[in-house]
């Protein structure tokens, strides 16, 4: 299978903004074991601002956007050279997609993005995705902002064809609820269609370091069910469940397409 992989900051990183060092290995170690037995992966990796923030030893993550954008250059180094590091450790290659709101509005840009990621995937490199906060202005609504990367995530599975995107959260899936307010919140094991009720479950935004909430997760869903992929709803504190995922045993909410598009042979 194709797979895009989706994990966020507050996934990746402790309430400090320091990298929480055993998940990420972890996530590495079973995305290359994954591709080891023969599935093509691509992540799209949060977390620049959060390991700028660690790196530069700022009180918390900045509100001023030339602060933000200074801490995602300085975290995009870091986070690379991590990945780069972890996974060469399993002999795979990383390769840094940095991409703005315009490279995907844009028709040629988005073709150029396209055949990259396929020619990378050609190539058994792994491609690492990201926003490039370092230039454009995120989360504030400015035009060529894409705003979060579960927006970004189900783009690059659109743009790709991937069979299956999935979403690290820090939650287990789609619930009937909020769980951490209300125990009586059931989780919600499979959708085949983003309709209005679900979306009116979909409270506000996540964690304080990261910015996507379930609002998020469900606009990505309807973009990766309208391109004919699948996408699961995860949570991300075990990355070694993507094993669960990739055989097809039922792991958190799996959104499910109507019709299978993809041939990659």
């Amino acid at each position: 299978m194709r797979i895009v992989v989706k994990i966020g900051t507050s996934t990746l990183t402790h309430a400090t903004g320091r990298l929480n060092i055993r998940r990420v290995e972890s996530l590495c170690k079973t995305l290359a074991d994954l591709k080891n037995a023969g599935h093509e992966i691509i992540l799209v990796s949060s977390g620049a601002i959060g390991m700028g923030v660690g790196k530069l030893m700022l009180p918390g993550r900045p509100a001023d956007m030339p602060t933000k954008q200074a801490a995602a250059a300085v975290g995009q180094c870091e986070l690379m050279y991590t990945y780069d590091r972890l996974f060469e450790a399993y002999h795979h290659t990383v390769a840094q997609v940095l991409l703005t709101g315009a490279d995907v509005r844009d028709d040629k840009r988005r073709e150029n993005m396209k055949n990259t990621l396929t020619r990378l995937l050609e190539l058994q490199a792994i491609p690492i995705v990201n926003e490039n906060d370092a230039v454009v202005t995120d989360e504030i609504g400015v035009e060529n902002t894409i705003g979060e990367n579960d927006t970004l995530s189900a783009i690059v599975a659109q743009l790709t064809g991937a069979d299956l995107l999935v979403l690290l959260s820090d939650i287990d899936g789609l619930y009937t609820a909020d769980p951490h307010r209300d125990p009586a919140a059931r989780l919600i094991e499979t959708v085949e269609a983003v309709t209005p009720e679900l979306e009116a479950l979909a409270g506000g935004r996540g964690s304080a370091l990261g910015t996507g909430g379930m609002a998020t997760k469900l606009r990505a869903a309807k973009t990766a069910l309208a391109a004919g992929t699948d996408m699961i709803i995860a949570n991300g504190q075990r990355p070694e469940l993507l094993y669960d995922i990739a055989a097809g045993r039922p792991v958190g909410t799996r959104f499910i397409a109507k019709e299978r598009i993809h041939d990659h042979t």
